[in-house]
C-alpha cells in the first residue's frame, strides 16, 4: 500500500492543489523554465506527476531554502 501511494500518478490539478492552489499558468511557466517537478506525458497528451517525484522535488526546494 505504501509503495502504491508513492507511485501514484497525480493530475496537474492535484499537483496545483498540493502546492497550495498554485495557478496553472505558473506551473506551466515553471515547466518552460525547467524548474517544475518532472512530468510524465501520457499518450493522450495529459501530464501526470508521480507522488514520490513531487515529494522529492519539494524536499530539494526545502534543502535549498535552508542553505
Amino acid at each position: 500500500m505504501v509503495r502504491e501511494r508513492a507511485t501514484e500518478l497525480l493530475t496537474v490539478r492535484q499537483v496545483l492543489d498540493e502546492l497550495g492552489g498554485l495557478s496553472r499558468r505558473t506551473f506551466y511557466r515553471w515547466r518552460e523554465l525547467r524548474i517544475a517537478p518532472r512530468c510524465i506525458r501520457l499518450p493522450n497528451g495529459e501530464l501526470r506527476v508521480r507522488r514520490d517525484v513531487l515529494a522529492a522535488w519539494l524536499e530539494e526546494l526545502a534543502e535549498g531554502a535552508a542553505s
